[in-house]
Order: C-alpha cells, then structure tokens, then sequence
C-alpha cells in the first residue's frame, strides 16, 4: 500500500515537471510551425499475437443444489418438545 502510494506521488510530480516546460514553450515561442509529410512513407506489419492455440471450455451444467428442506420439521420438533 505504501509503494503503491509512493508510486502514485512521484507519477504525480513527473506528470507536473512535463506540463510545465511544454507550456512556458508554447508562451514564449515564435511563429514558426514544424510539418511532417508522410504521404510516400509505406507502412508494413505484421499480427503480433502469442504461440499457441486457443482454447474453447464448455461451460458446466447447472447443477441442482444437494440441500434438502426438510418438510416434516415443525412436526418433528413439536414432538421432541412433548417427551421433555
């Protein structure tokens, strides 16, 4: 819990220490803009997925519940009341 605390805080001061200078850039920067062209530039990739083979589990049957309700026991515990 403490680790993760102190994590979450130095991502915090991380995070603030790399807003600040990108907006004192902007403030105090020309007017002059950077363009990228990608026009010509091709692309190619390939599917990165694991080995192996997927498997398909068939889920399991419901099953009916191995707790009986007992219909006599009203019944029952009247009688054990009458012999004490």
């Amino acid at each position: 819990m403490v680790k993760m605390l102190r994590m979450m805080a130095m991502m915090a001061v991380l995070g603030l220490g790399l807003v600040a200078p990108a907006s004192a850039q902007d403030a105090a920067g020309g007017g002059d803009a950077t363009t990228y062209d990608f026009d010509d530039d091709l692309v190619a990739g390939d599917l990165v997925r694991p080995d192996g083979e997927l498997l398909n589990v068939r889920r399991r049957g419901r099953r009916s519940s191995l707790i009986r309700v007992r219909e006599h026991f009203i019944p029952e515990m009247l009688k054990s009341v009458e012999d004490l």
